[in-house]
C-alpha cells in the first residue's frame, strides 16, 4: 500500500507536471513546484491568481472549525500572491453518512467565512457517493483579480533577501494531532496546555499575515510569500529556493518553535521543522526592510522573526546550527506516520 500525503516529487515532476495540456498566451505563471497559485492575464494590466486544494473536513475538529478550515486553506494560498478570495467553486463529494443537517451546518460555517472576505461561490457540484468518506470530500477552487504589475509567487525571491517565518513550524501538526488525541495531550501535558492547542487551531490561516504584507508593498518591499504546508518548513524552504532559482541560508537558533508545538513533536516523535504547517508563512523582503515589516506584522498580533536570506549560488541551500544541514526537497511529511502511530497505540 503507498503512503499517505503527496506524491513523490520526482514522480510528479516526470509524470504529472510535465502533462499540463496546451499552454495558452496568457498563462503567466504555470504549474511548478513550490508555487502556491496559477496566474492568468485577463487584460487591461490585470491577471487573475487560482489556486486548487481538497474540501478538507473532518468532523473530529468541530464542524465550525473545520468549515472555518477548509475555506482559510484555498484563502491563504491565493492570498500568498497578493489577490483576495473573490470567487470560488466548490465541489463537494459527500459521504452517504452525512445527513441533511450535517451538511447545512457545514455549509453555513463555511460561507459565513466565505461572506466575511468578500468571496462569491459562484458554481460547484454537490452529491453523496458511496465510498467517499472524511477527510477528502472534495476539491475548491480559489480565483481572484490583481493588477500585472503587483502580484507575487514564490519564484520572484531575489538574492539577498531577508526571509521570514510568521508563527511557529508545526503548527498544524500539533493542532491536528490535539483535537485527534485530546485524551493523550491532556495525559501528558495537562489540561492548561490542552486548552491552548485547541485554541491554536484558529491560527491555521496565513490571510492576516498576507494582507498586512500587501498593506507593506509587494515587489518593491516584499517579494515572495510561501504557505508552510506538507512537508513542513524545510520543504517550503527549499521549495522557495528552487522556484526562484536562488540559494538559501537559515540560521537554525533564529527559528522559534512554540513550547507547546515542541511538546507535541516530542510526544509523537516528529522533527517540528519538517511536519505539516498550514498557519506559517515565509516572506522575502528587500533587506532594509525586514525589521519593519516584523514589527507592523507584530502590531496585527502575528508574531515573526527573521531566520536567514536569499542567496545568489543556487548550490547553497543550508542551515547553520550546531552543524551545518543541507535543505533539501520535501520528504514524506512525518504528520501522517504520527496519526498511524498514535491509533496503533491506542491513545485517544
Amino acid at each position: 500500500m503507498q503512503q499517505p500525503g503527496k506524491l513523490d516529487r520526482d514522480f510528479f515532476t516526470s509524470r504529472i507536471l510535465s502533462r499540463t495540456g496546451k499552454k495558452h498566451g496568457e498563462d503567466i505563471v504555470p504549474p511548478a513546484n513550490g508555487v502556491d497559485v496559477g496566474i492568468i492575464r485577463i487584460g487591461d494590466g490585470r491577471v487573475m491568481s487560482v489556486t486548487t486544494d481538497p474540501f478538507y473536513f473532518d468532523p473530529v475538529f468541530g464542524y465550525e472549525d473545520s468549515a472555518w478550515f477548509a475555506y482559510h486553506i484555498l484563502a491563504s494560498d491565493l492570498l500568498t500572491s497578493g489577490a483576495d478570495p473573490d470567487y470560488m467553486t466548490v465541489d463537494l463529494n459527500l459521504p452517504l453518512s452525512m445527513t441533511d443537517e450535517e451538511i447545512s451546518r457545514m455549509w453555513e460555517a463555511f460561507t459565513e467565512e466565505a461572506s466575511r472576505f468578500g468571496t462569491s461561490i459562484i458554481t460547484g457540484h454537490t452529491a453523496r457517493y458511496a465510498g467517499t468518506s472524511f477527510p477528502m470530500i472534495g476539491g475548491i477552487t480559489a480565483m481572484g483579480f490583481i493588477g500585472e504589475d503587483e502580484y507575487v509567487t514564490s519564484s520572484m525571491a531575489r538574492p539577498g533577501d531577508a526571509v521570514i517565518l510568521t508563527k511557529t513550524p508545526a503548527i498544524e501538526a500539533a493542532a491536528l494531532l490535539t483535537r485527534l488525541f485530546p485524551t493523550t495531550i491532556k495525559e501528558r501535558l495537562g489540561d492548561d496546555a490542552y486548552a491552548y492547542g485547541i485554541a491554536l487551531f484558529r491560527k491555521l490561516t496565513t490571510v492576516y499575515e498576507s494582507i498586512a504584507c500587501r498593506k507593506f508593498g509587494l515587489r518593491s518591499r516584499v517579494t515572495a510569500m510561501h504557505d508552510v504546508t506538507e512537508g513542513g518548513l524545510l520543504g517550503a524552504l527549499f521549495e522557495m529556493a528552487d522556484s526562484s532559482g536562488n540559494g538559501i541560508r537559515i540560521y537554525e537558533d533564529s527559528i522559534h518553535v512554540d513550547d507547546y508545538v515542541q511538546k507535541v513533536c516530542s510526544i509523537f516523535s516528529i522533527d517540528p521543522l519538517r511536519a505539516i504547517s498550514e498557519g506559517a508563512l515565509l516572506i522575502t523582503v528587500r533587506p532594509d526592510y525586514a525589521n519593519d515589516l516584523v514589527s507592523a506584522l507584530k502590531v496585527e498580533g502575528i508574531d515573526a522573526h527573521v531566520i536567514g536570506e536569499m542567496t545568489a549560488d543556487p548550490g547553497e541551500r543550508i542551515m547553520i546550527g550546531k552543524e551545518k544541514r543541507v535543505i533539501g526537497p520535501p520528504e514524506k511529511d512525518p504528520f501522517w506516520a504520527a496519526v498511524e502511530f498514535g491509533m496503533r497505540e491506542g491513545w485517544r
